[in-house]
């Protein structure tokens, strides 16, 4: 354990080193839900989404941005490792005594860092146009954006590993990211839903995770969605993570 541990601080801080190295990463990567809040944002203001206390649509559209966030930052994580392929880095890292699981661990947890990173900047401008939400709640919120991007990170550089290029891992994550994204209620309620489609969204585990954290910026702590996102999140991440690393285990052999 203390080998895995120091393996996967080393690892992690190779490529911590590498994104602090390109301010474009961080800028860029924040970019698409900074636009959402300017010209998506307002168009909320005059819908029946508030609870009477204040930027209620922001306590819609945010939550929904963070996980948009993470979900399409962490789904293509992977391209990183088919680059490396290419150029020979990873059987290069595997020849070395670093542990195997490491090598997938400190990628990913880089991953979760920086997303969390981009949501935290994310949430000050959000806060600048409006929103208005409970520390706690916004701090639980946070901690769902990073345990959604540890899972797909994770689940990304498994498939990156399978995938020989670029184009055949491109279309495989837009395949499963595009309904994700359409069923989860991102950007609105499936509760505004045709009643179809409302339940056909909660095969999504992602759909948990948006109602979780719009209850957590609500402040309603003791909801049964909270709970659920809850529950549905810890599930994700450990059957991720599983996955990922008995991958990068036996692909190491």
């Amino acid at each position: 354990m203390r080998t895995l541990l120091s393996d996967t601080a080393l690892v992690f801080g190779r490529y911590a080193r590498q994104t602090l190295r390109s301010k474009a990463a961080m800028t860029f990567g924040a970019l698409m839900p900074a636009l959402y809040l300017v010209l998506y944002g307002p168009l909320l203001t005059g819908l029946p989404l508030g609870d009477g206390r204040g930027g209620g649509s922001w306590r819609v559209l945010v939550p929904g941005l963070l996980l948009q966030l993470a979900l399409f930052g962490a789904s293509f994580a992977g391209l990183g490792i088919i680059i490396e392929k290419q150029h020979g880095v990873v059987e290069r890292m595997r020849v070395t005594p670093v542990s195997r699981p490491a090598l997938l661990l400190g990628r990913v947890l880089r991953d979760a860092a920086l997303l969390t990173v981009q949501s935290v900047l994310l949430v000050v401008v959000a806060f600048a146009m409006g929103l208005r939400a409970p520390l706690p709640g916004v701090l639980i919120g946070l901690a769902f954006t990073a345990s959604l991007a540890l899972s797909l990170a994770s689940l990304s550089c498994t498939l990156a590993v399978k995938s020989p290029t670029p184009q055949a891992f491109a279309p495989v994550v837009n395949t499963v990211t595009m309904p994700a994204m359409l069923l989860s209620g991102l950007l609105l309620p499936m509760s505004l839903a045709p009643g179809w489609l409302d339940a056909l969204s909660h095969v999504m585990p992602l759909r948990y995770l948006v109602d979780a954290v719009r209850a957590a910026f609500a402040g309603d702590y003791t909801s049964d969605a909270l709970l659920s996102g809850t529950v549905a999140a810890l599930a994700l991440t450990a059957a991720s993570v599983t996955v990922g690393t008995r991958h990068f285990r036996r692909a190491g052999s």
